[in-house]
């Protein structure tokens, strides 16, 4: 059932700095770069009857803060995209692409998501399905929808939205 109420967080220190390339149609492989991100959530649903809100904003940072800071400061790499092989060789992540060696990278340095692509959208697809499990375990059920915006430069963002 479909409610008219939401609440959004998108704080300042809901952001991080990553490095990452793309790759495009037609086997070519963006240059590496980096932005500053900021990650925004935005829920809907019921209002607690106890409470009057939608969701504590308390709970949606607590949520978040820790997904942020696992890709804060590193090299996001997407573990399930077809044209590249990521393989460690000691405390170094090689990144072959097409076959060819293109990277090497500071194992350390490196964040791997279960994601295709390091696009905002599949970054915002990533974090859409770890909070709602984690709202899930709030016991948070008068939830129904949230959306996860991934702002990679002022004015540019990808967007995912899904039912909880």
């Amino acid at each position: 059932m479909a409610h008219g109420f939401r609440v959004a967080v998108s704080k300042e220190y809901l952001s991080f700095s990553a490095a990452h390339f793309i790759t495009l149609a037609g086997h070519q492989c963006e240059s590496l770069h980096g932005h500053n991100y900021r990650v925004g959530v935005t829920v809907a649903g019921g209002v607690d009857p106890e409470c009057a809100f939608v969701v504590d904003f308390a709970v949606l940072k607590k949520i978040l803060r820790p997904y942020v800071q696992a890709v804060d400061h590193r090299v996001i790499l997407p573990t399930e995209n077809p044209k590249l092989v990521l393989r460690e060789e000691g405390d170094r992540l090689v990144v072959d692409y097409l076959s060819k060696e293109r990277f090497v990278f500071p194992r350390s340095n490196c964040a791997l998501l279960p994601i295709t692509n390091t696009t905002a959208e599949m970054i915002a697809e990533y974090l859409a399905h770890r909070v709602r499990e984690d709202l899930v375990k709030e016991g948070l059920s008068h939830l129904d929808e949230l959306e996860i915006e991934i702002e990679e430069s002022a004015g540019q963002s990808g967007y995912y939205r899904l039912r909880i």
